[in-house]
């Protein structure tokens, strides 16, 4: 049984420096491609995008009371665009809209 666990250990430590390793040696030019370039600098917006957008709607009791917050946020962060003002918002109208759900 524990033979197992080491074993997927090592593929999972194998896989992650891959991933690491692999760009290291194949780009070592500068990309001058200005598609290639474009794409990835909005790659770290997009997947955080993802990976905060669920856990933004799903993480209160009600998922009303989450698309409210977002839709808040969204509109905080577009006028105003500091991050603790856009939280403190986003937790008053989660907290708002749970007294009323």
């Amino acid at each position: 049984m524990t033979d197992n666990i080491y074993i997927s250990l090592l593929i999972m430590c194998l896989t992650v420096y891959m991933i690491r390793l692999l760009p290291l040696l194949f780009l070592r030019k500068p990309i001058r491609s200005r598609f290639f370039r474009s794409f990835l600098y909005y790659v770290p917006y997009v997947t955080l995008a993802v990976m905060t957008f669920p856990a933004i709607v799903t993480a209160t009791d009600h998922l009303g009371s989450g698309i409210a917050a977002l839709i808040v946020g969204l509109v905080v962060a577009w006028i105003n665009g500091d991050l603790f003002v856009v939280a403190i918002s986003c937790c008053a109208t989660v907290f708002l809209t749970g007294l009323f759900l």
